[in-house]
């Protein structure tokens, strides 16, 4: 039995779903692995897993060239006669699901780990997406042989509410799941470098929706108080999002002294081990962050937001509404 795993970046399979794919294969199932080309994409075929590129500006609003990618993945589809499509990510959810309808592919299951982009940003474009990709979401979610995956009750809330999907369909599953044999806590009395100097970790996607904003000020803030610490930041703009933190600004951070930049980290495992506190100031939306569950089961302190405060974004911008009124 053929699977597809379809998702945004071949980052994302590789880094959140390749454990997903192992398990499946070695289970017995022919998986086949679908996403934009990129630098991971050549490195499935080196633990046995099959990867095809499928050309998508994530970006795009031009129709035409979106109804060229829904075309391709159908006829993909059609090729491959898949009996289950599993799509990551509100795009790849819907036109997964859409192009698997159109091919008659049995059985779709879509797993959405936080809203994104059109659902959490305030932003013009952002709003006026929104209504359209309700529609397609409801569409492309629908049917007797599809079903949802949602990280947090918040999640399950707003699709119930807003009648994107059938509850009855939608399945609440806490995160994406972490390797326990992997991340382990430090041993005792290990070596996690300078004496006396607290060494606290932001490692997400550099999009300022995850709070990196936030973290800067709080270092800020720290540093003129006379604390002892070291503020990390791993991770890579991710120049396919409207909300990609700059690298200039990233550059200017660390050139301040604010911050060490780390950039892509291969072995988050051994960074988690070297660090003392996780942070993950995020209030916008988020499923379940992977970070915070493979840092838990290091073993480590986390600072972050509770996930009901992710309406937390909309309050205060009502509450600065009235304070101007």
């Amino acid at each position: 039995m053929r699977i597809v795993l379809f998702a945004n970046t071949d980052w994302y399979l590789w880094n959140f779903r390749r454990s997903l794919a192992l398990a499946a294969r070695d289970a017995g199932y022919d998986v086949l692995l679908l996403s934009p080309p990129g630098e991971y994409g050549t490195r499935f075929g080196e633990v046995g897993l099959r990867w095809l590129p499928l050309a998508m500006n994530r970006r795009s609003l031009n129709p035409l060239r979106e109804i060229g990618v829904l075309r391709r993945l159908v006829k993909l589809f059609q090729r491959e006669k898949p009996a289950l499509v599993h799509g990551f990510t509100i795009k790849c959810a819907v036109y997964g699901s859409l192009a698997a309808r159109l091919a008659r592919v049995p059985a779709r299951i879509n797993a959405v780990a936080g809203m994104g982009y059109v659902f959490s940003s305030a932003d013009v474009r952002a709003r006026l997406l929104r209504p359209l990709v309700r529609g397609m979401l409801r569409f492309a979610l629908g049917g007797k042989r599809a079903r949802l995956i949602l990280q947090n009750p918040d999640d399950v809330g707003l699709f119930k509410r807003s009648r994107l999907a059938d509850v009855a369909r939608v399945r609440l599953i806490r995160g994406s799941g972490v390797d326990c044999s992997r991340f382990v806590p430090r041993a005792a009395g290990r070596n996690r470098g300078e004496a006396n100097e607290l060494r606290v970790l932001l490692a997400a996607r550099l999009l300022w929706d995850k709070g990196i904003r936030e973290y800067i000020e709080a270092a800020r803030a720290l540093r003129a108080q006379g604390v002892m610490a070291k503020f990390l930041l791993a991770g890579s703009p991710d120049a396919g999002n409207p909300a990609a933190v700059p690298e200039s600004a990233l550059r200017e951070w660390a050139a301040e002294g604010i911050l060490e930049w780390l950039g892509h980290v291969e072995d988050m495992a051994e960074l988690f081990r070297s660090v003392d506190i996780v942070v993950l100031p995020s209030y916008y939306r988020e499923g379940l962050p992977k970070s915070l569950i493979e840092a838990a089961a290091c073993g480590l302190p986390l600072v972050t937001c509770p996930l009901r405060q992710n309406s937390c974004r909309s309050d205060r911008t009502k509450t600065r509404g009235r304070d101007k009124g």
